[in-house]
């Protein structure tokens, strides 16, 4: 209620009442003032009824919930559901417009406020988290995979001669059928091993360029995030080089966000070098719902020339769900979760290195990698051909989601490109191994139970031999042992 509201109920209730109800009513207002303001993830979480009451007041802004709207055109935001108007707080119009996502929309002010603020806050969040230079980014109702699709799409405007993309190998699926579906042909470069650690083999990503020419590749495709035994790749070494042969340069930072030391590399590789664009993932760095990505980059002109290329309106959804998490949580929170997360990487490394001795196993050496760990399983492998595999299905059906188990020499086939010791990130890895993560919201709860039925099925396996715990999961035998992990 507006002040001459508040008068008017001090007809009907006592005046002290009213004016306390209307002091509250500014404790929430000057939240929502400050976040207007500032355009900043708030220090301190919000309630949830201050949030509501923020929604509530965005949505009554478009023009659905206007009283007495008349709408006449095919895209009013009807909604035959009240179920599905309450669970979107009744902002249906989504964001953009038909030629950029980013423009505001004239029937729906609320939900072009709410895109805006989203995006802001976001940037303030990619700040704290360590790329302090990032000038522009925006949120977008796409995974990470189409949303690098979209980068390398707004990339071929600018280098209409180039057909490649130099790619160090991570074996995920979704970052090599991006550069497929915009077109381009990738040029896969094999990692190095160095010790225990796959790394960017600097060399022949440099021989690519200067043999394909630099005119005709798109961009170097790098990573940050990745399973161990691979490591983020030399970033600020890649971007020198980028900058070098004036090729542009895409960050895949997938689950980067919640990495300090992703993020410093990003930071790094854009002030020594060239870095156009990285792209992260929202359900895997914020806990929403899958469905939506970050897109941000150095030079704010390039970051809306990749705005400008998605075509038509776009769902609200991630964007509503990223701000409720961020303003929920406020930059303390998220900060607390970060810190949480580097406190549980050291306690899964250490059950997992006191696992390894018990059977004895080691945990691979990666220090490089701050999120993902990886176990060997020289013995089990040794004990049968099978067991490896079997031992993906023995998790999966215990309930261990997210383990992923690599086995020797599988071959993968995509978009016309055979990997060979697929899942590795290289064609010859010395040993099969099992990957576990420290990924953020995980507890310690998460990684003692899984450690204790780690233990019991890597007992069981070695005690039959392989053969009685397979023929205990053979209804699962079907499954690819790492599938539950398959598509980070």
């Amino acid at each position: 209620m507006n002040s001459e509201n508040f008068s008017l109920s001090e007809r009907l209730v006592s005046p002290s009442y009213i004016r306390q109800g209307s002091q509250a009513r500014r404790s929430h207002e000057q939240l929502i003032r400050h976040l207007l303001e500032q355009g900043k993830c708030p220090e301190e979480g919000w309630s949830e009824s201050t949030i509501e009451l923020f929604l509530s007041e965005l949505a009554v802004m478009d023009s659905n919930n206007f009283l007495g709207n008349c709408g006449v055109g095919e895209r009013e935001g009807r909604v035959a559901s009240s179920l599905v108007a309450r669970r979107n707080y009744r902002l249906i119009h989504g964001i953009g417009r038909s030629g950029d996502i980013a423009a505001v929309q004239p029937k729906a002010a609320g939900s072009s406020l709410l895109n805006q603020l989203t995006n802001s806050v976001v940037l303030d969040i990619l700040k704290l988290s360590g790329v302090r230079s990032v000038a522009s980014c925006f949120v977008l109702p796409m995974a990470t995979g189409m949303s690098l699709t979209l980068c390398f799409l707004a990339l071929r405007h600018r280098r209409p001669k180039a057909r490649y993309i130099v790619w160090p190998r991570i074996d995920q699926k979704s970052c090599f059928k991006a550069m497929i579906t915009a077109g381009y042909e990738p040029v896969v470069v094999e990692n190095v091993l160095e010790g225990d650690e796959l790394r960017t083999d600097l060399e022949a990503v440099e021989q690519n360029i200067q043999e394909l020419g630099a005119e005709n590749v798109l961009c170097v495709h790098s990573t940050t995030s990745c399973f161990a035994p691979r490591v983020p790749d030399r970033l600020e070494e890649l971007a020198t080089m980028c900058a070098k042969y004036d090729v542009p340069h895409i960050v895949n930072n997938a689950y980067g966000v919640q990495s300090s030391k992703c993020m410093h590399l990003i930071q790094q590789g854009a002030r020594v070098g060239r870095i156009d664009a990285f792209v992260q993932s929202l359900d895997k760095n914020f806990m929403v719902p899958v469905g939506g990505a970050i897109i941000a980059g150095f030079d704010d002109s390039f970051v809306k020339e990749i705005s400008r290329m998605y075509p038509g309106r776009a769902s609200a959804s991630p964007s509503l769900d990223v701000l409720i998490t961020l303003l929920t949580l406020g930059a303390a929170g998220y900060r607390k979760l970060l810190s949480e997360r580097k406190e549980i990487y050291s306690f899964l490394a250490e059950e997992l290195k006191s696992l390894a001795a018990t059977h004895g196993e080691r945990l691979l050496h990666t220090p490089h990698n701050p999120i993902s760990l990886a176990l060997s399983l020289d013995g089990l492998q040794a004990s049968s051909d099978k067991a490896v595999t079997h031992l993906g299905s023995m998790l999966f059906t215990r309930q261990v989601s997210g383990a992923r188990v690599v086995p020797l020499g599988k071959e993968q086939t995509i978009g016309g490109h055979t990997f060979r010791g697929f899942m590795s990130h290289s064609e010859a890895y010395p040993c099969p191994y099992l990957n576990a993560a420290a990924a953020i919201g995980v507890t310690r709860d998460d990684v003692a139970l899984c450690m204790k039925r780690l233990d019991k099925c890597l007992r069981s396996l070695r005690k039959e031999g392989g053969g009685a715990a397979a023929a205990g999961d053979a209804t699962v035998e079907h499954l690819d042992p790492a599938s539950p992990a398959t598509d980070h």
